[in-house]
């Protein structure tokens, strides 16, 4: 059976696929996450999915070891929110978010040496009205710091989610059916013995 490797060093993603009883091992991939000109969401995290498994993969001695890349986006009024880069930043998100409806765009990137599968998962999720105060609250918990959108909808923010439509663990960071579909695919089963201590390593 192939090895999987997991281009990410999210720790949400490797705990979805210990879920799923996938073993794995974990190489951060080095990419440029810059959003190219006028590049329309969807195209942007289905680019950055499999440029990130193609980066791992072509480190790799294995030929037929399967990387998989993702990347998740929260879109609003068809602008991305990535991480936020201080205070002002994450508060100016939360607010902008606050009672209203999002896009969460979630590309499942799978690779080998000679082929490759993406998948684009679109999830739709409300927020109630965020109280005076609330948001310097959050931030100050540290979570946001490190989420697109300025919240994580698996953590501390669960208190601000109204309503998901669509895969829920694609909100959190890997779509879990579509991904086990795609791993079944490639000749990786779930529900195997997780007994593979996660490497961490960075492609250079």
């Amino acid at each position: 059976m192939a090895t999987l490797y997991l281009a990410s060093g999210s720790p949400r993603r490797r705990e979805l696929l210990e879920q799923i009883g996938v073993p794995f091992r974990v190489v951060i991939a080095d990419v440029d996450e810059t959003p190219h000109l006028d590049e329309p969401a969807a195209d942007y995290v289905v680019r950055l999915a499999l440029e990130k498994a193609q980066a791992v993969q072509r480190t790799l001695d294995d030929a037929q070891a399967v990387v998989l890349g993702a990347d998740t986006s929260v879109v609003l009024d068809g602008r991305i929110l990535g991480k936020p880069a201080d205070r002002a930043d994450a508060l100016a998100m939360l607010a902008a978010l606050s009672g209203r409806e999002h896009d969460v765009l979630t590309a499942v990137a799978l690779a080998t040496a000679n082929r490759h599968d993406v998948r684009l998962v679109a999830s739709r999720v409300a927020l109630r009205p965020l109280r005076d105060g609330e948001a310097e609250a959050y931030w100050r918990t540290g979570e946001p710091r490190d989420k697109a959108g300025s919240y994580g909808i698996q953590g501390l923010a669960a208190v601000f989610v109204s309503q998901v439509s669509g895969s829920y663990s694609a909100v959190v960071g890997l779509p879990l059916c579509e991904t086990a579909q795609m791993l079944e695919a490639f000749g990786i089963p779930c529900w195997q013995p997780l007994s593979v201590n996660h490497q961490l390593d960075r492609a250079e």
